[in-house]
């Protein structure tokens, strides 16, 4: 989630931002023209979900459906992955662009929400639901379980926007803004982002075994995005942005794995930063305890 979040001076403001109702809802095409691709890609990918579903059926019934789409319920799936973290990428955009050109709004921030629940809410959810229900479609109680968890994600996800809409308000008083260098609780897209690679990665190297392990993510995930752990924020980052020697180093590193390995890669990125999250809350968790 990038576009709604706002600058340094924006959340330490004591008043509103905006003067009336047509300031805060003006409409600044690039950045919500990227939060417009984001909503797009989701809606292709919730689609691509839908006809790899109904493509399965057809195939294990026999049916000329499978002619007519002329894929396969695997490439759909991937297809699906794909528009997901195509989204991810215009959500980064989205915000970038509204911060550089300082073009933001509310109706931005809220329209970028909009966006989120359907590319990093419904569409991940859709994803592992019938990626579970293809290899359990005769155990009933599997089926309802698979739904309730991904209604659970949903609403996590939901639940997750709705709060940080709230706490990034300019109109909460300085007292009661959040750092600007820190999300509190799991990003969705970085949530959407790991589950999407990860089906990626069982889909290519033919892990069907691995869907089973997909609600137990899923479960996962959703706790950490509406959890109190702080997730680090890469808003900051720009063209003047100055880094050590290490970090250029980790950075190359990534770009070279990601070139090299693809899904695997990514699918390690998204892991890194959900365990960096972890990690950095337990280690402050313990130096307070120590303290105390």
């Amino acid at each position: 989630m990038t576009q709604p979040d706002q600058s340094d001076s924006d959340l330490n403001q004591e008043g509103p931002q905006y003067s009336n109702s047509s300031e805060a809802s003006k409409i600044y095409f690039l950045p919500n023209l990227m939060t417009a691709g984001n909503l797009f890609c989701g809606f292709v990918a919730v689609i691509r979900c839908i006809q790899a579903k109904f493509t399965s059926t057809a195939e294990g019934a026999g049916s000329e459906f499978i002619d007519t789409i002329a894929r396969t319920p695997s490439d759909l799936y991937e297809q699906a992955v794909l528009f997901i973290l195509a989204a991810v990428f215009f959500d980064m955009l989205d915000g970038r662009m509204a911060r550089m050109t300082k073009k933001e709004s509310l109706f931005g921030k809220e329209f970028d929400s909009l966006a989120d629940i359907v590319s990093f809410g419904m569409a991940p959810a859709l994803l592992v639901f019938f990626l579970l229900l293809n290899p359990t479609a005769e155990f009933p109680l599997v089926r309802t379980l698979g739904g309730l968890i991904g209604f659970f994600y949903l609403l996590c996800a939901a639940v997750r926007l709705a709060r940080y809409n709230v706490i990034t308000t300019p109109l909460l008083p300085k007292a009661e803004s959040i750092p600007t260098n820190d999300f509190l609780g799991l990003p969705v897209p970085a949530a959407a982002g790991f589950v999407a690679s990860l089906v990626m990665m069982f889909n290519r190297i033919e892990f069907n075994s691995g869907a089973f392990l997909l609600p137990a993510v899923l479960m996962l995930i959703s706790f950490l995005m509406v959890s109190n752990i702080s997730y680090p924020s890469l808003k900051s980052i720009g063209m003047k942005t100055e880094i050590g020697f290490r970090t250029f180093i980790l950075i190359a590193a990534v770009a070279v794995s990601v070139f090299l390995f693809h899904y695997i890669a990514i699918v390690f990125v998204f892991f890194a930063y959900i365990v960096y999250g972890i990690t950095r809350h337990l280690r402050s968790t313990l130096a307070k305890k120590t303290k105390a």
